[in-house]
């Protein structure tokens, strides 16, 4: 454990994604219900910037992703993906240029998001999971399902508006819905977590990201000794875990899984 999340940050932490290029920066969000705002975290959980995203609408906010911008710098990813009922006729992934951070706390505003409007080619699902892939910067969403199999679905890359198209399946048990996922800066490795375990694979040279979760993972189920977990971030060099469960104070983890 290395701290907890300062109460201003809010009680329904839902994604979490480690800064590329600001040294120990954590990016958060908050689950439905709350305005359109991104988080800036330290490790020890203190709350180094809060800002508000114009252009975007939090319907269901549920992860959040980082990914290349064209040579321009990183581009943030906030999957507006929740749908408890599968009835939404369209979701939205909202792009935001990644805010650089000065020695004190910033508030205010991102720049303005870019909405990027997707749909499933075979109906509405309910989604929690959002990634980029390290090669294409197609986005790839993973369905949450407890009935024991998850789908995975692919945007045009790179990361536009249209149609998603389902490119593989996950089979992981019975109970194992998949609540987040996260891809290391050297994008060699790939997490996804349900509940209560991450699951590890390790990507060869530009693989495919749909290639990669088409294969069984190497770290089958790594446990996370927590409550309702919903968000994951990988470090850079893929060899440990950040964690928040939902809750007020929730304590921001570490993990470090033999074998990662």
């Amino acid at each position: 454990m290395t701290g907890r999340v300062a109460t201003t940050a809010a009680n329904e932490l839902s994604g979490l994604v480690l800064s590329r290029t600001q040294r120990g920066v954590l990016w958060t969000h908050n689950d439905s219900g709350d305005a359109a705002r991104v988080f800036a975290l330290a490790a020890d959980g203190r709350v180094r910037a809060e800002l508000a995203v114009p252009g975007a609408k939090n319907v269901d906010w549920e992860d959040i992703a980082i990914g290349g911008a064209g040579g321009a710098g990183d581009t943030l990813y906030i999957g507006d993906i929740g749908d408890n009922l599968a009835q939404r006729a369209q979701i939205v992934v909202y792009a935001v240029s990644e805010p650089r951070l000065g020695d004190r706390r910033r508030s205010g505003v991102t720049a303005p998001a870019r909405r990027i409007s997707l749909r499933y080619a075979d109906g509405a699902r309910d989604a929690e999971a959002l990634l980029v892939d390290p090669r294409s910067g197609a986005l790839v969403i993973v369905t949450k399902s407890f009935g024991g199999e998850a789908s995975v679905y692919s945007s045009r890359p790179p990361a536009a508006s249209g149609t998603l198209r389902r490119v593989g399946r996950l089979s992981l048990g019975i109970g194992e819905a998949i609540t987040a996922g996260s891809i290391s800066a050297d994008g060699r490795t790939v997490v996804l977590r349900s509940y209560g375990s991450a699951y590890v694979w390790r990507r060869r040279a530009r693989e495919p990201l749909p290639a990669v979760l088409r294969r069984a993972p190497c770290i089958p189920s790594a446990q996370l000794s927590e409550g309702q977990g919903e968000a994951l971030a990988v470090t850079r060099d893929g060899r440990a875990l950040y964690t928040v469960s939902e809750g007020a104070r929730s304590p921001i983890r570490r993990y470090a899984p033999r074998g990662l």
